[in-house]
């Protein structure tokens, strides 16, 4: 089972999440904003992978991450055989308020 660490507001995380709605099987969505438990399960990966050297490079969180069935970590969907978000600019916190999704 491939994990998927992400959170809400985060528009890549959200264009991954719909495309493994009712595929439970495959993946498991761990929201890191849900409680302290699931960030400190993501701090923990973030601060030693060195999957994550050019997002913390940039400034970037470092999500939608995935940990691939071999424990390899990756922040390229395609590693997980699915498809990258290209399409417009972030949310605002209204919009995930108001359920608007991909954006």
């Amino acid at each position: 089972m491939i994990k998927i660490y992400g959170m809400p507001t985060c528009p890549y995380c959200d264009f991954v999440h719909e495309q493994i709605k009712g595929r439970e099987s495959e993946f498991r969505y761990i929201n890191i904003a849900e409680n302290i438990r699931n960030m400190s399960e993501f701090t923990r990966l973030r601060d030693v992978d060195p999957a994550f050297a050019h997002s913390k490079e940039i400034g970037d969180v470092g999500i939608p991450a995935f940990v691939l069935e071999d424990g390899r970590i990756s922040l390229d969907p395609a590693d997980a055989n699915l498809v990258e978000y290209s399409g417009a600019s972030a949310c605002s916190l209204s919009d995930h308020e108001n359920g608007r999704k991909g954006c």
